[in-house]
């Protein structure tokens, strides 16, 4: 299996063309093959980004709850680096929203992330003549009792994202009852280390050779999602506050 991260030109808020940066930056793609993109170029593709005002902590705030399903407030998290929130079944600071390589927007999430995945994903099996292929969207978030950031999907279209052992045998012969390995997030958290946090400007990264990737054209992102309250971690989210409707 090969990481392949691709530099490109800046892509530059308020708003850019995802579109030529993929006709201009990609290499032939092949059969296969699994595209990362970073939610950032694909979130100012759409044109998601708030230009930033001097001294706007407060509307920063709004905008997160704005943005959110559910948060933890600032004076509740420790050090109030971060409004806590959670969006798109995912555990996020910020609701994702980033000022990192911006300029002076506030660069927000995308929207419709998993027909973007799918958009994409049928523009290039069609520009590079191939059935066999995945787009996963890409983060950065953290997870509880580990410092630094990993990366995490935020939406995909192409592959089954789950791969599930329950009913096969471990090594002594006793069959699995619930272990399930989560793929797309295994390939993406490998794949964001090597493009970067910083300016490494590498949004776009290919893996080639993951031949344990199953390929579909059905859409699978529920495949991957647990409902809140059947999840292990239920408990913990007591503490989220929900919008009101």
């Amino acid at each position: 299996m090969h990481f392949l991260p691709i530099k490109t030109r800046k892509f530059i808020p308020p708003k850019d063309d995802l579109f030529e940066l993929l006709d201009k930056h990609l290499p032939k793609l092949k059969e296969g093959d699994v595209l990362l993109i970073t939610s950032k170029i694909l979130a100012i593709h759409q044109g998601r980004c708030i230009k930033v005002k001097v001294g706007d902590l407060p509307e920063k705030d709004k905008l997160i709850m704005k943005e959110a399903e559910q948060y933890i407030p600032r004076n509740q998290v420790p050090g109030q680096y971060a409004i806590l929130t959670i969006k798109y079944h995912t555990l996020i600071p910020s609701a994702g929203i980033d000022r990192s390589n911006a300029l002076d927007y506030y660069i927000l999430w995308p929207k419709n992330i998993n027909q973007a995945a799918k958009t994409f994903c049928k523009y290039l099996q069609k520009k590079h003549k191939i059935k066999k292929l995945a787009v996963i969207i890409t983060d950065s978030h953290t997870i509880p009792l580990r410092r630094g950031t990993m990366g995490v999907s935020i939406g995909f279209y192409g592959l089954k994202p789950v791969n599930d052992l329950r009913g096969k045998p471990d090594v002594f012969g006793q069959k699995l009852k619930i272990t399930q390995t989560d793929t797309v997030d295994a390939l993406t958290a490998a794949g964001v280390m090597l493009m970067g946090e910083s300016n490494e400007q590498t949004p776009l990264l290919i893996i080639r050779g993951a031949t344990f990737v199953k390929f579909t054209s059905r859409n699978t992102y529920r495949d991957l999602v647990m409902h809140p309250k059947t999840d292990l971690y239920a408990p913990l989210f007591k503490a989220f506050k929900r919008k009101k409707k």
